[in-house]
């Protein structure tokens, strides 16, 4: 339990951390980057306030957590993707109205850092606002956009402990993340994205380029048409280490097939380093605030909490936030008939531990 807990909190701060550092040079190319950080590009944060501030994609995250612990909750594994597609609306609705007093189900609603409007992604909004939830039967656009993707490594993060198998869990993800984003590519990428960090928490020993073939192999095998991104995928993981710089920017970053190429990459060449992997996660002209995430998530469950530098998290904010739900996630409902005050006030009252 101790290593799934490390695993799970390392998960969701690793995406903290690649979320908050690539937000600042999101919209910037690699040129704009060098021009305002230097010729080696962001090395750290480019503190807001004193703050680093998290976006959408942690954002989206939480709120993908809060619901599957709902489902736990209410003992509905059969509903996942329904609890998953109700937190994502309701991150929503607090983008639109932060300052709505209407009550939520999600206790994370309460945090003004995860209701801050830091969306991007005018598709997966415009999504989440109509009446019914995109389906992979039937897209509800044609996006290809990142912005959900996060959402699939806390499904990956609860398939262990509810012993989903590997078919249900790539489904889920993939049911996941057509809520938002129409094109096959997205779904195909979260299935790929969970895989790899269910592979994590199952195979703690195996080598990252193994579990990275073992993800994407499984995904191929069970959805149509996919042999684009899977070919994408392998290609990358043979990449060139001589120039990482010229490969990101070739790979051009901007869909979800190709955010999580550059995710991976970047994981790769890292060699376990995670402060090496950010840097080179956020430089290129790509949405680098999806591939930092993606590569914080990834390495972060690799690695484990224990693992991230600590300068990452002093000015980190909601770190308290992310490594309860992540507890949470890992350790499931609280033993049957022991009553638990915490778990009442957040998954059955919708409220942060202390307030009533």
């Amino acid at each position: 339990m101790a290593q799934r807990e490390s695993a799970c909190v390392g998960c969701l701060l690793g995406m903290a951390v690649g979320d908050a550092m690539g937000y600042t040079v999101d919209s910037k190319s690699w040129k704009e980057i060098c021009e305002d950080y230097g010729p080696n590009g962001l090395l750290g944060y480019d503190l807001a306030n004193g703050g680093a501030e998290v976006s959408s994609y942690t954002q989206i995250g939480a709120y993908a957590a809060n619901g599957l612990l709902l489902g736990i909750t209410r003992g509905r594994a059969d509903l996942y993707v329904r609890f998953l597609q109700q937190a994502m609306k309701e991150w929503c609705r607090r983008q639109d109205l932060p300052r709505d007093p209407e009550e939520y189900s999600c206790w994370v609603s309460h945090i003004s850092a995860l209701r801050r409007r830091h969306c991007r992604d005018s598709w997966m909004l415009d999504a989440l606002r109509a009446k019914n939830p995109g389906t992979m039967e039937s897209p509800i656009n044609r996006s290809a956009n990142p912005g959900s993707m996060l959402v699939t490594a806390m499904v990956a993060l609860l398939s262990d402990d509810k012993r989903m198998d590997q078919t249900q869990l790539s489904r889920l993800a993939a049911s996941a993340v057509a809520t938002t984003h129409g094109a096959p590519e997205v779904w195909h990428s979260g299935a790929v994205l969970a895989n790899v960090i269910a592979g994590i928490l199952a195979e703690e020993e195996l080598p990252m380029k193994e579990l990275f073939l073992r993800a994407i192999e499984t995904v191929e095998l069970q959805f149509p048409k996919t042999e684009i991104l899977a070919n994408q995928l392998k290609r990358i993981l043979d990449a060139s280490r001589e120039d990482p710089q010229s490969v990101m920017e070739d790979l051009r970053c901007d869909t979800a097939g190709q955010c999580l190429a550059g995710a991976m990459y970047a994981c790769l060449v890292s060699q376990g380093d995670f402060d090496t992997a950010m840097i080179l996660a956020v430089n290129h002209s790509g949405k680098s605030a999806a591939v930092g995430a993606i590569t914080g998530a990834i390495l972060g469950a690799y690695l484990g909490q224990e693992a991230l530098p600590e300068f990452y998290l002093e000015s980190l904010e909601v770190v308290d936030v992310l490594t309860d739900l992540a507890r949470d996630l890992a350790q499931g409902t609280p033993t049957m008939g022991l009553f638990d005050d915490d778990w009442d006030h957040k998954y059955n009252q919708g409220l942060p531990v202390g307030q009533c």
